[in-house]
């Protein structure tokens, strides 16, 4: 779309490629205005772009030179905590600048609409977009069914607030489940159900008992890459969910929060094998920032009136200038090679830790299946582990990882779990932070010992 992005894109691979080393002279202006078929002017653009960045650097009378760059994502000497308690994304693989640029294209694009209100649905034009971006994730539906929201968080209050067609109140969750959605349900006091998730996936019986017997109006669901424990449902279940879920009359709420970190082209969402029981609801925060606030829901026809109007209710529009910033991100290329880049990375972590685990586990603990993509990872414990006793000693440690408890339903049997999230701890410190986990997890079954034969 805007010739000095793609410039700047194409440029910026080949460094990260090592097809321009350090010390190796670009390419001329001249000649690059020929490559991209654009005036000078244009590539001087691009190229003072990357000179900002300390990508290149320029010698007068002689031309652009690629600089030497800087290694590991996260600088270990400043960072002496290892926090795998963090689902937040790596700010070191935040493209700064690249965003800046989009938001100062937004202010020019989108003056006259960042001043108005009345698109309580989203920004038009990038709802078009959408169209297209989302049937890469095998999401096929028209603008008309796609809504923009603060945040995936919001499209789940109003979900939850909202009447639905089949005149049923209450909510299924997985246990354990996304705890900021738990809060939400208790702050709302609607009625709310568990059904148990593993890696082996949920008791498909049980699901339909539930979905026959008790007042659900949807099955919230994180059918990729589950926070916390990090697995993803086989395609025969989600096959099952969607068939159940239609055949009695319920909804499934399937938030696909990891989307853009899955490697294997085959694995659909359970939207695309029911679109009609079926809300699928994307974020943007995990592969871009937080901070955006900008969420997608799409809906089945019979849905999008009531969402509608309890969105207008609720905030009127969605942040104008993170829509409009976001438009520009994915229409220049520029998302999708951010994409690879952050999945890439990633997974490299996760691997790494999940190997890491395997050594370091002397039979003390029992290493989840391996993952490929995704942020978490869990372990299983010995049953009666004092857990909070254990995130306390690895706190001292300077080894933070989650509490679990807030993940369940007051009442539901909680799993004896560590779940470890691989976004804020660099590649090259995993080692050594699983070390202190798996000593000290040794450490607390020689004491469990130790007080049995008292």
């Amino acid at each position: 779309m805007y010739k000095y992005f793609l410039i700047v894109n194409a440029i910026e691979q080949q460094l990260e490629q090592g097809h321009i080393r350090a010390g190796q002279k670009l390419p001329s202006i001249r000649d690059l205005s020929h490559s991209f078929a654009c005036t000078k002017s244009t590539v001087i653009r691009a190229l003072t772009i990357l000179e900002s960045r300390h990508l290149i650097y320029s010698i007068p009378q002689s031309g652009y030179y690629a600089v030497q760059q800087r290694a590991g994502a996260i600088d270990a000497s400043e960072n002496r905590i290892f926090d795998f308690s963090s689902a937040a994304p790596d700010p070191d693989l935040f493209p700064y600048l690249d965003f800046k640029h989009c938001v100062d294209k937004a202010f020019d694009m989108y003056k006259n609409e960042l001043f108005a209100y009345g698109t309580p649905q989203g920004l038009p034009s990038l709802l078009k977009l959408l169209s297209k971006h989302l049937a890469n994730y095998q999401v096929f539906t028209k603008s008309d069914h796609i809504h923009v929201t603060s945040g995936v968080q919001q499209a789940l209050s109003i979900l939850s607030l909202m009447p639905f067609p089949n005149q049923k109140r209450g909510i299924l969750i997985e246990q354990p489940s996304y705890h900021l959605f738990i809060q939400l349900i208790a702050s709302y006091q609607i009625p709310v159900h568990g059904i148990a998730r593993s890696v082996e996936g949920i008791d498909l019986d049980e699901l339909e008992h539930l979905f026959r017997t008790e007042d659900i109006k949807f099955f919230y669901t994180m059918p990729r890459f589950h926070n916390p424990l990090g697995c993803s449902y086989s395609e025969s279940t989600k096959k099952a969910i969607a068939k159940l879920a239609k055949r009695n009359d319920v909804y499934i709420v399937e938030d696909d929060y990891l989307a853009d970190l899955e490697q294997d082209s085959k694995s659909d969402p359970i939207y695309a094998y029911d679109s009609s029981h079926v809300i699928y609801l994307k974020s943007y925060a995990k592969i871009l920032f937080p901070g955006l606030r900008v969420g997608v829901a799409v809906l089945p026809p019979d849905l999008d009136d009531t969402f509608r109007t309890f969105k207008k209710v609720s905030d009127i529009d969605s942040p104008m200038l993170s829509q409009a910033a976001l438009e520009i991100y994915i229409q220049s290329g520029m998302f999708e090679r951010r994409q690879r880049k952050i999945r890439d990375a990633y997974s490299e972590r996760l691997v790494h830790l999940h190997n890491s685990l395997t050594a370091n586990s002397n039979g003390s603990f029992t290493v989840s299946t391996p993952l490929l993509s995704g942020v978490h990872t869990h372990i299983e414990l010995p049953a009666h582990m004092p857990i909070p006793l254990l995130l306390e000693r690895l706190r001292k440690k300077q080894v933070l990882i989650q509490n679990l408890a807030p993940y369940y339903l007051p009442g539901f049997d909680q799993m004896a779990l560590l779940s470890l999230s691989i976004t804020r701890v660099a590649d090259e410190r995993i080692d050594a932070g699983v070390q202190i986990i798996a000593h000290e997890i040794k450490h607390m079954i020689g004491q469990m010992k130790l007080g049995r034969n008292r």
